[in-house]
């Protein structure tokens, strides 16, 4: 539910022109109004729809206002549902007290100021429209955690056996070799040993050094995101076997705050990442532009593309790697957007180039 989306206000009155009323008044308001001319008929409509607001009379007959106050509260979706009561018959305090001990959040007394009447209905609207929102983002955050939860445990299983099957056997055959190396009694023998676990140590060391340089690139902090961004797209481009081109400009980029160039890095390496994993693409195009007051980061492919609620990022069609992005330029005040490229998937960031992203040059030679 957007900012802009309608809430239901539920008026009940088993007067018509009361009810006509009430309409012409909270007509402004741009809201979903719904008219009941009894207790059972607004129960009903409560059971079948989700209502922000009730506004009722007390007098009814049948089931009064008080008792229908009561039977909406005693349901546990309606606990917190706005019921404003008005009345032109029971004015005392004892009335209005009563009102509010059924779980009232106003009582309004007769003759009605429709500009009174239009503020308070349109302030629990907007109450109700906020809670929805927040429940939603409470429920789109909860599957995200879970969702981190289970790829970290992934990330850690792939690392466990990266170790294990990679750097692990190589350590098992620099061992052997050892061994060898003490049980040899020619001098030509040991040195032949001595060479091949020093090999396999050098192809040991590598592995290490990758998997180091794919969690955390020395470049980024060393050199900055121009030049970590050039290893890291050859190297996928060779993985992968996706071709894939950089352009960054200006040719001379800035050095950003490290947290800022991570993130850049991150949103660029999951992109691509989603390019490998989901596309189809043959190829894919990375474009990093300072342009003075912000900082844009494009990535294009040639694929298949994606589905439109993923376009729009709607809550529950969107997974992590593309919650995780749209956070990070959050972080610094800008945004994620995606586009159908026609071919391909365009996922365009765009961040704000203040004052306090940028390292000042004596920082950077100091």
């Amino acid at each position: 539910m957007s900012t802009h989306d309608k809430v239901n206000i539920l008026m009940v009155d088993d007067q018509p022109g009361k009810l006509l009323s009430y309409e012409v008044i909270l007509g402004e308001l741009g809201e979903n109004l719904i008219k009941a001319t009894s207790g059972k008929e607004a129960l009903e409509f409560l059971l079948k729809n989700d209502i922000a607001v009730v506004l009722m009379d007390v007098s009814m007959p049948e089931i009064d206002g008080f008792e229908l106050a009561e039977m909406i509260r005693q349901h546990p979706r309606f606990q917190k549902t706005a019921i404003i009561f008005i009345s032109a018959v029971h004015l005392t305090d004892l009335d209005q007290l009563k009102g509010y001990q059924r779980g009232a959040v106003d009582y309004i007394s007769v003759p009605i100021i429709p500009e009174l009447l239009r503020a308070k209905v349109s302030v629990f609207a907007e109450l109700h429209r906020k809670a929805g929102q927040l429940e939603r983002l409470n429920a789109e955050l909860r599957r995200l955690s879970s969702r981190l939860i289970t790829m970290q445990d992934e990330e850690r299983r792939r690392i466990a056996r990266e170790l294990h099957d990679g750097l692990g056997q190589e350590l098992v055959a620099a061992k052997i070799s050892l061994y060898r190396i003490l049980q040899q009694t020619s001098e030509t023998a040991k040195q032949e040993a001595g060479n091949e676990a020093a090999k396999i140590l050098d192809r040991g060391i590598q592995q290490v050094r990758s998997m180091s340089h794919l969690l955390h690139p020395p470049l980024l902090d060393e050199v900055g995101l121009h030049s970590a961004l050039r290893w890291y797209i050859d190297g996928f481009a060779q993985r992968s076997g996706i071709e894939t081109t950089l352009e960054v400009q200006p040719n001379e980029f800035p050095r950003l705050t490290p947290e800022l160039e991570t993130a850049i890095f991150r949103i660029v390496q999951e992109s691509l990442s989603n390019v490998f994993r989901h596309s189809d693409a043959h190829q894919a195009w990375v474009t990093v532009n300072f342009q003075g007051t912000q900082i844009v980061a494009r990535v294009r492919d040639d694929g298949r593309g994606i589905a439109e609620s993923v376009v729009e990022q709607q809550p529950g069609s969107i997974g992590i790697g593309i919650g995780g992005m749209s956070q990070r330029a959050k972080e610094f005040g800008g945004e994620l957007k995606l586009a159908l490229a026609n071919p391909g998937t365009l996922v365009e960031t765009v961040i704000p180039c203040t004052a306090n992203v940028l390292l000042q040059e004596a920082r950077i030679t100091a």
